[in-house]
């Protein structure tokens, strides 16, 4: 649910709304909905969406390679996902 609170008030960066994907399909498919028209940013990102707001799509897996008890692979992991806008689940698992 959302409320409009008027011209008065306006949507900013400081709020965004995480979408947590499963599947790289459902990255590829809300990246594409949510894009077009928009600025895209890196790591997942969308900014200023077709109604002003800003996305975060973001596949499950990321929390779990970030987590990982091994601090080179999440800091290779974190590298590889600077580099990108969309995220690509495969080439973060290959970090």
């Amino acid at each position: 649910m959302g409320l409009n609170g008027g011209p008065l008030y306006k949507f900013s960066p400081a709020t965004s709304f995480i979408i947590n994907c499963k599947t790289q399909e459902e990255v590829d498919f809300f990246w594409e909905k949510l894009s077009t028209g928009a600025k895209t940013g890196q790591c997942g990102w969308i900014d200023y969406d077709k109604f002003g707001l800003t996305w975060q799509v973001v596949p499950t897996t990321l929390n779990e390679l970030m987590s990982s008890n091994d601090a080179k692979k999440s800091e290779a992991v974190m590298r590889v996902m600077l580099k990108m806008d969309k995220l690509v689940i495969t080439e973060l698992q290959k970090a």
